[in-house]
């Protein structure tokens, strides 16, 4: 009888976000809300009407911030056996290795390479600094599963079908590559 083997897993660390990411995130959640709200209470109808008009709002404003803020902490890159599995906030794509095009997988500047910036957001979460979820690029408009933190170290994975691809910043995204091609290595010499 064989016992039961789990895939190897590798974990690959994120590049943390700037901390202006987090500054626009509770600006634009929190602080810019609460100052509108603080506006509306302070002119117009009497006091007590006001405070009622907007007490829901007060009560969800940080709610959602600290929704927006977990979501922006979740972040991982794994390899678990043949499959690459990304976390990106409330957005995960599994993708199996071998529909990688390893060959023209390369570490990327976008500053540089402008094709390749997200452009349209399709079911993501995007702030500066900080984009992840699925996104059509600027070149185009082909589709894209983003985890970008560092817009100057980014790890582009086209896959083989040419509409799709992954935009990954990890901190060592050489090591992620070639794990993901000694896991293909390892896969072609089994088959």
């Amino acid at each position: 009888m064989q016992a039961n083997r789990s895939p190897a897993t590798r974990n690959f660390t994120v590049t943390p976000p700037p901390t202006y990411a987090i500054a626009f995130l509770v600006l634009i959640g929190g602080v810019v809300p609460l100052a509108a709200l603080g506006f509306m209470l302070w002119s117009g109808n009497p006091p007590l009407d006001r405070l009622t008009q907007v007490s829901p709002a007060l009560g969800i404003i940080p709610v959602v911030l600290a929704l927006l803020f977990f979501a922006m902490k979740r972040r991982s890159v794994t390899l678990v056996g043949h499959v690459l599995d990304v976390r990106a906030a409330l957005f995960r794509e599994r993708t199996p290795i071998a529909d990688i095009d390893l060959d023209h997988a390369r570490l990327v500047d976008l500053a540089e390479r402008m094709d390749l910036r997200p452009a349209v957001k399709t079911m993501g979460m995007s702030l500066p600094g900080f984009h992840a979820g699925h996104f059509r690029l600027r070149g185009k408009l082909v589709k894209a599963f983003c985890l970008i933190t560092d817009r100057q170290r980014v790890l582009w994975l086209p896959l083989h079908n040419g509409t799709d691809q992954l935009l990954l910043s990890v901190e060592r995204p050489q090591a992620l590559l070639d794990a993901l091609r000694a896991a293909m290595d390892g896969r072609a010499g089994r088959a």
